[in-house]
């Protein structure tokens, strides 16, 4: 099999000839620009000094290029959006320095300023006229949201103030679609990941709108959550208008992409807690179920594509839900939360979704076990979430800065071994 026909396979609940291997298609299974950086030096692919292109600004992801892809056996490519979280266009790369002394090369409009503390401070489209949106503490490794969002007013909350986040995509963007799908299906034969602007509904990395000048409405992340209950009439307004902007982005995509991807990555909204779900499976289905099942179906009534639900945390009594909202693709699969056993989640869920991660833990075996640990835990998953297909290798989340490279090349050593 080549890799799409891998993948595919996979998705299907076919067994593939081997498990196939993302890395970097989607924002929630790459790997921070430094450790791709290490890993890029173990393997001889760079010279010492040589930069690693910083292609997600917000969690500082590097860019997973097809020298790298192909050494390792990745079977997926990410088609990316024109523009990234903060705004701008990862385009006019210059050079520039992390913390730990990284060499990285950004997109011009990267356009940041150290505080007086020495955190970093980023701007929404670069635009320092605005407030800074985004922050990146002394030492640290990615940037965090900035809430700048003033004192709630009850009498003049608005939701249309909350979608101004959404809007149609422009002939630019659709331009951009079109052509990286036709240049990404010619170059190779990895499976292509794509994605639309609005289809998640709640996601909290998008609520404080960091690519936004200056965002109106609930912007804080708690006071979105305390919403869920105290203002669901608002969330649900919301949703609703949400939703009618994404079933129309859906088929401009549709046209503009048409069946060159195999997955779409519909929603990262996390619903889980290292402990339990962050709400009540009737929450989830009073408020976020409908809209989900209406992309869904709308995604499965007119394309081949794999609908991919990103999650973090212990979900399991939600995972039902999500089922039925029509979700294909579960995704970190995070088996270090409370409930999230793998061999459980194969068993009951296996049937009727592709895992999509949960091939080792980045909270604990990956950061900090041995290479002999990293392999056992690789082999053990791959040993239970393989069988029948249904399973696509990634770890849980993205790979994280720091992570020992010893602990990299096992992983993906044990993985092509498999």
């Amino acid at each position: 099999m080549n890799s799409r026909q891998r993948v595919e396979a996979a998705l299907n609940h076919h067994r593939p000839d081997r498990v196939p291997l993302d890395l970097g298609a989607t924002p929630v299974s790459g790997m921070q620009v430094s450790s791709v950086y290490a890993l890029r030096q173990a393997l001889g692919l760079d010279r010492p000094g040589t930069p690693v292109k910083v292609v997600e600004p917000y969690q500082m992801l590097g860019e997973i290029a097809p020298d790298l892809a192909a050494r390792l056996g990745v079977d997926t490519v990410n088609l990316p959006g024109r523009t990234n979280m903060f705004g701008f266009a990862n385009e006019g790369w210059k050079p520039w320095r992390t913390f730990d002394g990284t060499p990285v090369l950004v997109p011009a409009g990267f356009n940041t300023e150290p505080d007086a503390s020495g955190d970093i401070l980023m701007y929404p489209a670069g635009d320092r006229s605005a407030p800074a949106s985004g922050r990146m503490p002394k030492g640290g490794f990615y940037f965090d949201s900035i809430v700048r969002q003033p004192p709630v007013d009850e009498d003049r909350l608005d939701p249309r103030d909350n979608l101004e986040d959404f809007a149609p995509l422009s002939d630019l963007d659709l331009a951009h679609c079109e052509r990286e799908s036709r240049r990404l299906r010619d170059e190779s034969d990895r499976a292509i990941v794509g994605s639309v602007p609005g289809t998640a509904f709640g996601d909290i990395a998008l609520v404080p709108g960091p690519w936004m000048r200056r965002p109106k409405g609930i912007r804080d992340v708690e006071e979105w959550y305390v919403s869920l209950a105290a203002r669901p009439d608002y969330i649900r307004a919301v949703f609703e208008g949400q939703c009618a902007i994404a079933l129309r982005n859906l088929e401009a995509y549709r046209q503009a992409v048409g069946d060159r991807i195999s997955v779409i990555f519909m929603c990262g909204t996390d619903l889980g807690t290292q402990n339990g779900p962050f709400m009540s499976a009737e929450t989830y289905r009073e408020l976020h179920k409908p809209f989900h099942k209406r992309l869904n179906d709308w995604v499965h009534a007119h394309t081949k594509w794999k609908t991919f639900k990103h999650s973090c945390g212990s979900i399991l009594p939600l995972i039902p839900e999500l089922v039925e909202a029509g979700f294909d693709i579960l995704n970190p699969v995070q088996c270090s939360a409370a409930g999230m056993d793998a061999a459980e989640l194969k068993r009951r869920f296996g049937a009727e979704v592709t895992f999509w991660g949960g091939g080792v833990d980045t909270q604990r075996t990956l950061p900090f076990g041995r290479p002999e640990e990293v392999r056992a835990q690789v082999r053990e998953r791959i040993a239970t979430f393989g069988p029948g297909g249904g399973f696509v290798f990634n770890p849980i989340h993205n790979v994280q800065a720091g992570t020992p490279v010893a602990n990299l090349l096992a992983m993906y050593e044990t993985v092509r071994e498999s």
